[in-house]
């Protein structure tokens, strides 16, 4: 095998570490053994330094801070890794499990990095962030209507690279092009065509991923009990999946969009009051969202303004007629209607302006960067006019956020709730993300915001699912429960946070993790632990 060479990004680390206290030749000697190891097990590997990157190396901090999409997490004071590894290879991948665990280093693994309580880049542990920037490889192959994906790759990467190459195919997945293919989908994934064709987790067929064992597995080589896992019940629990087959699905080559503003005075109230018994039982084709902020009325006073947002898979002379019988008091007219390419409405939905071009849906990087808190629940009866009236004066008062009603029915109706771990499925009419984001720091500034969104979030309480309150792992939510800082915890105590995640799939997930990873290697503040029966 050929000798590692000393390249002068490793001789310059060498010189810091040597140099930087009298203290730090543990970690000389450490860096030289994790190198050699990481050389030894990555036979093909020849330049180290775009692998490995140590606090001393010029690009660690680049790489750190590229994609820290919630800047609470940003900070002086938030741990930072050990290591990073940028693999490019199942076989890197398999190396840094290997090399991690021979070193006693837990492993985060980051996508896109818009984990929403920063779990994918932080740890209260020493520990190697694996980040999956470069594999980001996207394969389409028209003649079955699938595609490979690697776990790197943005949701806009992927739409660009499907809408480039068919104008009747897309994926049910997300709304925000810089989230992580790897995270969206090991969490479950919802979007647009939710309603038509399920979520993104439902249209997995294969995946590639390294378990702790660091084994290189695909579908047949893993198992049904593991491939079930990681659809929706995180995968940074079982292990790091490096790439996933997906299924494109088919949609007409013009499909229509509309948004709808209204306020409290323009009759905001009994729309949201409609809404609830209207978009979940519409066809399935039809997706309407709800979407309501703090905003001023005409005389400058604070109000709610609820923007209603669609997506129909079909032309606008097709959805007239429907919205006239099933929502008239929307009151959509032509003018309202858009037709566009179905990879057109993804900058639609994400707010771009109009005359960016298709490839910016290729820019990795969130330009509207911020800090930001969030929590969830389900919705499975309609809520009456008088509590949302009252809603509305909650959400009014202090540092104002938003709230997005995101409908379900359709093929969410139809799938079972053991089909993947995400069960929030049949009898659920809606989901709602709460959220509240700032762009000063400061402890002063997220007090008022968590506050914000305590206030709304209690409120709630007696209007959402109960026993157990549900919740959506993609909008993860530390306050529901925690494994503490060194990720172990029982499965009677995970309970309080995992049955809201996963209902009564969180048994099954855990007796899944204790074949597959029954040392829990992979685990955090919030990882699946380990059932043995």
């Amino acid at each position: 095998m050929e000798r590692t060479k000393l390249t002068p990004l490793v001789v310059s680390t060498i010189l810091a570490l040597l140099f930087s206290s009298s203290s730090a030749t543990w970690e000389f000697v450490e860096y030289l053994t994790f190198l050699s190891c990481l050389t030894f097990h990555s036979p093909f590997l020849t330049n180290t330094h775009n692998l490995l990157h140590t606090k001393f190396s010029p690009l660690y901090k680049p790489i750190l801070q590229s994609s820290l999409q919630n800047l609470r997490f940003s900070s002086s004071s938030t741990p930072k890794p050990r290591y990073i590894l940028t693999p490019s290879n199942s076989g890197q991948v398999h190396a840094s499990v290997v090399c991690s665990r021979k070193h006693s280093l837990q492993i985060r693994v980051r996508s896109g990095g818009h984990d929403y309580e920063g779990l994918s880049s932080q740890a209260d542990v020493p520990f190697v962030l694996v980040d999956l920037v470069n594999l980001r490889r996207i394969e389409i192959d028209l003649e079955s209507n699938t595609a490979w994906v690697q776990s790197g790759a943005t949701l806009g990467e992927l739409y660009y690279e499907i809408g480039s190459k068919s104008r009747t195919l897309a994926f049910p997945a997300g709304v925000c092009a810089t989230i992580g293919v790897g995270g969206h989908l090991s969490g479950g994934g919802k979007g647009f065509l939710t309603r038509k064709y399920g979520l993104a987790a439902d249209n997995v067929l294969d995946a590639i991923v390294v378990n702790a064992r660091a084994q290189v597995l695909d579908r047949e080589s893993m198992g049904e009990d593991l491939f079930w896992a990681i659809r929706g019940g995180g995968a940074a629990s079982f292990g790091i999946v490096v790439a996933w087959k997906i299924k494109l699905v088919p949609v007409p080559p013009k499909v229509t969009v509309f948004t709808i503003p209204v306020t409290l005075e323009q009759g905001a109230t009994d729309l949201a009051y409609k809404w609830q018994h209207v978009a979940p039982k519409l066809p399935e084709d039809l997706y309407i969202r709800a979407f309501f902020r703090v905003g001023e009325n005409t005389k400058g006073s604070r109000t709610i303004v609820a923007l209603f947002t669609a997506l129909y898979l079909g032309n606008a002379d097709q959805l007239e007629p429907i919205l006239n019988s099933s929502f008239p008091e929307l009151g959509v007219s032509s003018e309202h209607l858009q037709e566009k390419r179905w990879i057109e409405t993804v900058q639609y939905f994400a707010g771009n302006k109009r005359g960016e071009k298709l490839e910016d849906l290729k820019n990795r990087y969130w330009a509207e960067k911020g800090y930001w808190v969030a929590k969830s629940d389900f919705v499975s009866e309609p809520i009456s006019k008088e509590s949302l009236r009252a809603l509305w004066e909650v959400m009014l008062k202090g540092e104002p956020g938003l709230l997005f009603w995101d409908p379900y029915g359709g093929k969410m109706e139809s799938v079972s709730e053991s089909e993947t771990p995400f069960p929030h499925r049949k009898g659920n009419l809606y989901n709602i993300q709460y959220y509240s984001k700032w762009q000063k720091a400061g402890d002063g500034e997220e007090k008022a915001h968590r506050e914000w969104i305590n206030s709304v979030y209690n409120f709630m309480t007696p209007l959402v699912t109960k026993n157990p309150r549900g919740a959506y792992l993609n909008y993860r939510d530390l306050s529901l429960g925690s494994n503490g800082g060194d990720g172990f915890a029982s499965f009677e105590d995970a309970k309080v946070w995992g049955e809201s995640y996963f209902k009564g799939n969180f048994k099954r997930l855990a007796r899944i993790k204790a074949k597959v990873d029954p040392e829990n290697y992979f685990r955090n503040e919030q990882s699946i632990p380990p059932l043995f029966d």
